[in-house]
C-alpha cells in the first residue's frame, strides 16, 4: 500500500493549490495549466466523495481517506509523466491530512501522515477565504472558513513548506501565481 502513496521521480516543477474548500483552487489550477500549456491534477476526493454521496447519501468517513490518498497519488504520478515543465496539483496528501485532523478530532492514519509529510513540492499556493462561498453537495463548513484557513496555513508553516498566500480576485491570483512559477522555472533552466 505504501508504494501507492509515494511520489514517483519527475523532472517537472510541482506546485500545489492548497487551502480550505471553496477558495478557488480548481479554477486557478485550470487557469495555470492553460497558461503553461501543461496539465493539472484534479482533486480525486471530489470525484470519490461525490460518487459516495450520489450512491449512498453518506459523507466522508475516516475509512475513505486512504482510498482518496491512493487515488490522488495515482493521478499525480500518471499526469507528471505528461509534462516536462510544470505540474499543477489541485491538492496533495498534506491537504488530506489537514482535513482528517480537522474532521476527526486530530486523528490521521499513520501511513497517510507519513506520505503527506514525505512527498515534496516546489511551491504551495495557499488560497485565502476572500472569495464568495459556493455551496455544493460536499462543502459543509461555510461558518468555519477562517478556522480552516488557519489550519492549512499552520500545516505549511509547521512542515516548512514553501508557500505564497493568494488573495484577491481571479485575475490577481493568476498574475501572482504566474510570477512565482516563472521565477522557479527560470531557476530550473
Amino acid at each position: 500500500m505504501e508504494k501507492e502513496l509515494k511520489q514517483q521521480p519527475t523532472n517537472c516543477l510541482k506546485v500545489v493549490l492548497f487551502g480550505p474548500e471553496s477558495t478557488g483552487k480548481t479554477t486557478l489550477s485550470r487557469q495555470l495549466a492553460r497558461h503553461y500549456n501543461s496539465v493539472w491534477v484534479p482533486e480525486y476526493a471530489r470525484e470519490y466523495l461525490q460518487n459516495k454521496w450520489n450512491n449512498e447519501r453518506e459523507t466522508c468517513e475516516p475509512k475513505d481517506l486512504l482510498p482518496i490518498a491512493k487515488g490522488q497519488m495515482k493521478l499525480e504520478n500518471e499526469l507528471a509523466k505528461k509534462t516536462e515543465t510544470v505540474l499543477i496539483c489541485d491538492t496533495d496528501l498534506l491537504e488530506t491530512k489537514v482535513y482528517s485532523e480537522a474532521y476527526y478530532l486530530g486523528a490521521c492514519n499513520p501511513t497517510l501522515k507519513k506520505y503527506a509529510l514525505q512527498n515534496t513540492y516546489d511551491l504551495y499556493f495557499l488560497t485565502y477565504i476572500d472569495v464568495p462561498w459556493e455551496a455544493d453537495d460536499l462543502r459543509d463548513k461555510p461558518k468555519h472558513r477562517l478556522e480552516m484557513f488557519n489550519a492549512f496555513q499552520e500545516a505549511l508553516v509547521k512542515n516548512n513548506r514553501p508557500f505564497i498566500l493568494l488573495k484577491g480576485d481571479k485575475k490577481t491570483r493568476l498574475k501572482t501565481a504566474v510570477k512565482h512559477i516563472d521565477k522557479l522555472l527560470k531557476k530550473k533552466e
